[in-house]
């Protein structure tokens, strides 16, 4: 099952990721100033997953690539793949598991584990 996982960019705004359940990122938001923001959108996601398309690039190096489209707005885009079969797995695994997974938050940059 994929995981959401919601974190700060350099310039205080905040983002989020879409990772597989290997850990690999899928794709990432669009930056956001106020954490609640994101979290809207990712329940956005979750709940219009039959309704958002994809539209798919490839890089002048060779790369492929795919943003994911609602009325007309870009909401996030994906990680670079090496092949298009490798694109239409990450979007597959999008269709599969985005509904039901599960977000976690990392934005506060709080110390999870302590000193080593």
């Amino acid at each position: 099952m994929g995981t959401f996982v919601i974190s700060k960019r350099l310039n205080d705004f905040y983002k989020f990721e879409f990772v597989s359940r290997k850990g690999k990122t899928i794709f990432t938001s669009n930056s956001y100033e106020l954490k609640f923001e994101c979290e809207e959108e990712i329940e956005l996601l979750k709940s219009c997953v039959e309704s958002f398309s994809y539209m798919k690039f490839k890089s002048s190096r060779g790369k492929y690539f795919f943003k994911i489209i609602l009325d007309e707005k870009t909401l996030a885009t994906s990680r670079k793949y090496s092949t298009e079969l490798m694109m239409q797995k990450g979007m597959d695994e999008i269709t599969k598991y985005i509904s039901r997974s599960e977000t976690l938050d990392f934005a506060n940059g709080d110390i999870i584990f302590g000193d080593v």
